[in-house]
C-alpha cells in the first residue's frame, strides 16, 4: 500500500515524464496521506486505443491520463480530495505541451479488507 496505477494514452508517452511524475506522486502521497515511502509503488499502463467523445479514434486529438490510488481504509474524504487535486496538478506539470488535448483525472479508493501483499 499504496497501490498506484497510471493508465494513459500511448500518444502521450514521449511527452510524459513518468519517472519524475512517480517520484513527485510518491512524495505527495507520503505528505498528504501519511503513506510510507517504501510502500509506494506505481505501475504505468499505456493504452494503444483511446476514444474520446464522437471523435474518430484515428484522429488522435485527445489523450487520457487517469491515476488510481488504492489506500488502506482510514483516510477521510478531505484527505482523498486533497490527494487527487495534487495528482491532477502533477500530471499537468509532468506532461509537456502537446498538439493534442490531455485529459487528466485521479481517484483515491479504499483497498478492500481482503487486500494482502507479499514481498520476496
Amino acid at each position: 500500500m499504496p497501490q498506484i496505477t497510471v493508465d494513459y494514452s500511448d500518444i502521450v508517452e514521449d511527452a510524459f515524464d513518468r519517472e519524475g511524475f512517480a517520484r513527485a506522486l510518491h512524495e505527495a502521497t507520503v505528505e498528504i496521506a501519511a503513506a510510507k515511502p517504501e510502500a509506494c509503488k506505481t505501475q504505468f499502463r499505456p493504452s494503444a486505443y483511446t476514444v474520446f467523445g464522437y471523435e474518430d479514434p484515428g484522429a488522435r486529438g485527445h489523450a487520457v491520463v487517469h491515476v488510481t490510488i488504492g489506500l488502506l481504509a482510514g483516510r477521510g474524504d478531505e484527505t482523498k480530495a486533497k490527494l487527487t487535486e495534487a495528482v491532477v496538478e502533477l500530471v499537468r506539470t509532468h506532461v509537456a505541451d502537446t498538439a493534442f488535448a490531455v485529459h487528466a483525472s485521479a481517484e483515491v479508493r479504499d483497498l478492500d479488507p481482503s487486500y494482502r501483499k507479499a514481498d520476496r
